[in-house]
């Protein structure tokens, strides 16, 4: 690789980074989803699980995507934040974009083992068990919990799962418990009292959690990233906005739908040229 493909390289993975860091926080978007389709998921799995062999090949990649993901993580809190209190539906449909641009090349990483009816069978009950469980939760009543240090641990236990766990949505079930706009606000503001809270249950949640999923892909690749790719159908079209204030913010949403539509194209054309983390 020269040195500009490596540049490139480099500034596409603080992009991923940065995108699966703001995904992490989104209500309704899963870091761990975009993680995957971005094709970072298996070899970050690789440096939780096996750090001694994965550095070595990995060891270029990881400070671009791990500065991506703490500025798309800490720095995009407020961002996200003050982006849907103007507008929850431009929000969301510039990531539904980004997914969407991702899906084909989901779809051949599911296939690379085949795809076997218990595959398919995988993909069908990952979508409806999601699809039901979203459905459900977001016409759930909300009910509010008082910010506190155990209820921010807690939530960073769910941020966790939702970056080992592809498809887990931890923010809309912090969001259901009322503590999603004091978290932001926290994030924000880089609030010590905050930051202490989550980090240590969320580092915590990925070290057990990553030889437990790291190896159930490696035994059952197929029937996994078929349940992955029904996940991620089913969680995108659950949060697609369904309400609008007028056809300017419709406008708005389709532009930035497509905005992410080309993001996403325009990453995976960057794999193409400049290779995989770690060739």
């Amino acid at each position: 690789m020269n040195c500009k493909d490596g540049m490139l390289r480099w500034l596409r993975d603080l992009l991923c980074g940065a995108l699966i860091g703001a995904g992490a926080i989104l209500p309704g978007v899963s870091g761990g989803v975009l993680a995957v389709v971005f094709d970072i998921y298996r070899p970050f799995m690789e440096v939780l699980t096996h750090p001694f062999q994965a550095l070595p090949k990995y060891w270029k990649w990881v400070p671009a995507l791990v500065i991506g993901w703490c500025v798309g993580f800490l720095g995009f809190a407020r961002g996200i934040s003050a982006m849907m209190e103007q507008s929850d539906a431009v929000t969301y449909w510039l990531f539904i974009g980004l997914i969407v641009g991702t899906l084909p090349q989901l779809f051949r990483e599911a296939g690379k083992e085949g795809r076997s009816p218990g595959a398919w069978l995988s993909f069908a009950v990952c979508f409806t068990v999601m699809f039901l469980g979203l459905y459900r939760a977001s016409r759930t009543a909300a009910f509010h919990v008082e910010p506190s240090l155990f209820w921010y641990n807690f939530c960073g236990v769910l941020w966790g799962m939702g970056i080992i766990i592809p498809g887990f949505t931890s923010s809309s079930i912090i969001m259901a418990l009322d503590l999603y706009q004091p978290l932001m606000d926290g994030l924000s503001r880089m609030d010590v009292r905050v930051l202490a809270s989550t980090l240590p249950g969320m580092l915590v949640t990925i070290a057990l959690l990553a030889r437990l999923v790291s190896w159930f892909f490696r035994r059952f690749y197929a029937l996994a990233f078929h349940g992955i790719l029904g996940i991620v159908t089913a969680s995108t079209l659950v949060i697609v906005p369904t309400s609008y204030t007028g056809a300017g913010e419709a406008a708005v949403a389709a532009g930035c739908c497509v905005g992410g539509f080309l993001l996403a194209y325009f990453l995976g054309r960057l794999d193409k040229r400049v290779g995989q983390p770690g060739a």
